[in-house]
């Protein structure tokens, strides 16, 4: 209890309060803007915390975390681009709820969503640190691999109309995954001798080429709607925050659940909220009674991707503060502004500086109701956006992507690589392919990839994927996963015949 007070009365000043008031503001604009991300917003804010007390400046970088959870969203039902990684799945449904009139309605989904899921894996934090943390620390590259195996049959959801394109624009996410430097051994392949390759493609410049660069060359198509000013998102502001939170809490199953599968992935070190947000929508999709409605802006894909990516916050930070091993690249800055201030992180932590670690739950707390806060005031400002004419936002947000996709590694030639995987996108997306498929197989490629590598060089038995218990149930959940969705395909195609048949008698 002693710890507890003493955090509390070292995050309830007002120089910390208000310090991490802007830290929420800075997140929550940092990441609505496509190509920079979380972990670029708080790599930019730790060297502003070191003058102040080490509490102080970790929850600055935690307002910063859980802000930039939630700015992903803006972008991502605005614009149809994730502004994050961690939103990608937002996009599925959120943007076309904006593009039917429900821009508000979208945008408040996601902020109470965020709200919830943080607030219950920081619960999860406080009551199962330890426990969740010793569980994670066994998991070997044998249970990775199969958990990576398990979330790639998302794709088995994610397909759309047409399963042969979904596998295809999969299989392509895969290939492209592959080029560059070889993760394990350091040796260049599949880089056909040109330069700009060498390096491999990054992620965040595939995500905007595919997404972002695809979607405003679909905008301008039509140079009659460009020319007469319509807005990208186009029907009547309505914000109605209080109605929303209580459509949002009568899906308590999907938010729960959801807010699970995040603290989950979060606790594994390696994963995080690009992992998390899509596993929880294909949960989500497959646990609803109306599946055939997700991606057409059905709430429960908007509820179950932001608050399976806000829930990782938390679920990070179990890794960290039980065992002080960071669950991913922002808590691997956390540990190092601890670090800097002279605090050795380890199973010791909580022991030997309880009240940091009382602050730091109290600060995640405080953080998710400064980003509600935030949000609530500034998403007005945020809807404007929807009565900007195309004329005016395409050129802008195309600039924003080419700034961020530069800023990412200084490289010019990744401004080369934007142009061709945008036209790509642009081709596949004319053509009919999903695009959901193809950043699937991108993110998920080189972890599957380095973890299948590691299990074999550590031990050459295949039959270990077998055999250990939690990678046996990982594997068991992929076959299970894919057989629902081979059973929903076919019973949604043998509904479209039924259809069909009675339309022409």
């Amino acid at each position: 209890m002693e710890d507890f007070l003493s955090g509390l009365s070292q995050i309830f000043t007002l120089s910390t309060l208000i310090y991490m008031l802007a830290g929420s503001v800075a997140g929550i604009i940092a990441a609505a803007i496509p190509g920079f991300t979380v972990t670029m917003a708080i790599v930019l804010t730790l060297p502003l915390t070191f003058s102040m007390e080490p509490l102080q400046g970790i929850a600055v970088m935690l307002s910063v975390y859980v802000g930039g959870y939630t700015g992903g969203l803006i972008s991502a039902a605005l614009l149809g681009i994730p502004g994050t990684p961690s939103s990608v799945a937002t996009t599925f449904d959120a943007f076309p709820m904006a593009r039917r009139g429900e821009a508000g309605r979208a945008l408040s989904l996601g902020v109470w969503a965020s709200f919830f899921g943080t607030i219950l894996s920081t619960i999860v934090l406080i009551v199962a640190a330890p426990p969740l943390a010793m569980f994670a620390v066994k998991l070997g590259p044998w249970e990775y691999f199969s958990l990576i195996v398990f979330a790639l049959t998302i794709v088995a959801s994610l397909v759309g109309d047409s399963v042969i394109r979904g596998i295809l624009a999969g299989l392509i996410g895969l290939a492209i995954s592959t080029v560059g430097t070889d993760p394990i051994m350091g040796r260049p392949r599949f880089d056909f001798g040109i330069e700009m390759l060498q390096a491999g493609l990054p992620f965040l410049v595939v995500l905007i080429g595919v997404f972002a660069i695809s979607q405003l060359v679909s905008e301008v198509e039509d140079s009659k709607s460009v020319r007469s000013g319509n807005a990208l998102v186009t029907g009547a502001i309505d914000f109605q925050t209080w109605k929303v939170m209580k459509e949002v809490l009568s899906r308590p199953v999907n938010l729960i659940r959801s807010s699970i599968v995040g603290v989950l992935i979060g606790a594994l070190p390696g994963a995080g909220g690009s992992i998390a947000n899509l596993v929880a929508y294909d949960q989500a999709k497959r646990g609803s009674k109306t599946p055939e409605e997700f991606g057409n802006g059905h709430p429960d894909g908007v509820v179950a991707s932001e608050a399976g990516n806000s829930a990782t916050a938390g679920g990070g930070l179990i890794p960290l503060i039980g065992l002080g091993i960071p669950g991913s690249a922002v808590d691997a800055i956390l540990m190092a502004s601890l670090m800097v201030h002279g605090i050795s992180v380890g199973p010791r932590l909580i022991m030997d500086h309880g009240d940091l670690v009382y602050g730091m739950f109290i600060a995640m707390a405080v953080a998710s109701l400064m980003m509600l806060v935030v949000s609530v005031l500034s998403m007005r400002v945020f809807l404007r956006v929807a009565s900007v004419p195309k004329w005016a936002i395409v050129p802008v947000v195309m600039t924003c992507c080419v700034v961020g996709s530069f800023a990412l590694n200084n490289r010019v030639t990744d401004l080369y690589l934007l142009g061709f995987i945008g036209v790509a996108g642009y081709t596949l997306r004319a053509l009919g392919y999903s695009l959901a498929p193809l950043v699937l197989g991108v993110i998920l490629g080189p972890i599957a990839e380095t973890n299948l590598r590691r299990a074999l060089m550590t031990d050459g038995d295949p039959t270990l994927f077998l055999t250990r218990p939690i990678s046996l149930l990982f594997l068991v959940a992929a076959v299970l996963s894919i057989g629902w969705a081979i059973r929903a395909h076919l019973k949604k195609n043998s509904k479209i015949e039924r259809s069909e048949d009675a339309s022409a008698s």
